[in-house]
């Protein structure tokens, strides 16, 4: 099949294009991301592969279905940026990777903890100077403290067992009971006593429109003075102003964040030589206890391995007609997506 891929990278290419070695299809790699405009560089092709910041509105998905596109091949987990409605309705098949690597998603969140806590990137900075002091290094022990896991699905589930390893008092919640959770010794409470509760707070939810701002100014609120929050899930699951205004305020301790609600357009691309035109964004970078890194939370060779892989099986059973498990379907009576 002839299929185009949005927004490729350089690491995209590499993994394709040995996942293609047996299955021949022709893989046309292209710079811009999908967008209302840049849909008309689909034309010729059968089926396109977009990530998690191309832009699938319902413009997007009538113009590609114009061009003869059949099959929307998304290369993530999340699709909360495609018009899953205006795809069935224009009868486009809509196909995703579920699960890549939770193992890289759920450790670059720790990752995110410790070198908030431990500060590894402000020594890492100071020693390159040729600075060994440690004045204003000190954190605090991961051990014994309480982490709140919001979200148990396999990456929630990876992340508790780690965290149970550190000594950690783990809570979790989603709206589904998870039974291997509290197996592992993980305690199940409502999600305001989770933020009551926690030392640490990391999200691992869909974005949906229930979840959307998640993280707010009354949620904020609720939360332990001067605890962590970690994003490694979706942006839109955090209101950032509310968050600038606890980290002023001093309430919010620290903020680590993989991702951001407005990432579009800015996440994944080299911005070094041109200032930066999201003042929300910009004003999150001036914080001493702030890291946001550029969604990398999922970057892995296994991980980038497997959603190679798993993309171009989904590809094979659309091409062959066969019934995909990793098909989108419209929620039925859900709204339409939320932009942004």
């Amino acid at each position: 099949m002839k299929i185009a891929f949005f927004g490729a990278k350089a690491y995209d290419r590499a993994h394709f294009n040995a996942a293609n070695s047996a299955a021949h299809h022709q893989l046309h790699y292209l710079e811009p991301r999908l967008s209302p405009q840049t849909v008309k560089l689909a034309e010729g092709f059968r089926a396109v592969c977009a990530f998690v910041n191309d832009d699938i509105n319902a413009e997007v998905v009538a113009g590609l279905a114009g061009l003869g596109v059949q099959l929307i091949a998304l290369r993530c987990a999340g699709f909360n940026n495609v018009d899953l409605a205006a795809a069935q309705k224009h009868g486009l098949t809509v196909v995703r990777v579920p699960a890549y690597s939770p193992y890289a998603v759920a450790e670059f969140a720790v990752g995110m903890m410790l070198t908030l806590n431990r500060k590894y990137h402000k020594a890492f900075n100071r020693v390159r100077e040729g600075n060994f002091a440690i004045d204003g290094l000190a954190g605090f022990d991961l051990f014994g403290k309480t982490v709140g896991v919001v979200g148990t699905g396999r990456i929630g589930v990876i992340l508790v067992r780690i965290l149970l390893g550190f000594g950690c008092k783990v809570l979790v919640f989603d709206v589904a009971h998870n039974v291997e959770c509290q197996a592992l010794g993980a305690e199940q409470v409502a999600f305001e006593e989770v933020l009551r509760r926690s030392d640490i707070l990391s999200l691992h939810c869909p974005l949906t429109p229930q979840t959307h701002y998640l993280i707010n100014e009354r949620t904020l609120a609720l939360m332990k003075p001067g605890a962590m929050l970690i994003n490694t899930s979706r942006g839109g699951l955090i209101d950032t102003a509310a968050v600038i205004a606890a980290l002023k305020e001093g309430t919010l301790g620290w903020l680590g964040m993989d991702v951001y609600e407005e990432e579009e357009g800015v996440f994944f691309e080299d911005l070094s030589g041109r200032v930066l035109g999201d003042d929300l964004l910009a004003r999150l970078l001036t914080f001493p206890n702030v890291l946001i890194t550029g969604h990398q939370a999922f970057l892995t060779d296994e991980a980038l391995t497997n959603i190679a892989q798993t993309t171009l099986a989904n590809v094979e059973q659309f091409e062959r007609g066969e019934p995909c498990p990793n098909r989108c379907e419209p929620s039925p009576g859900s709204p339409q997506r939320k932009q942004g």
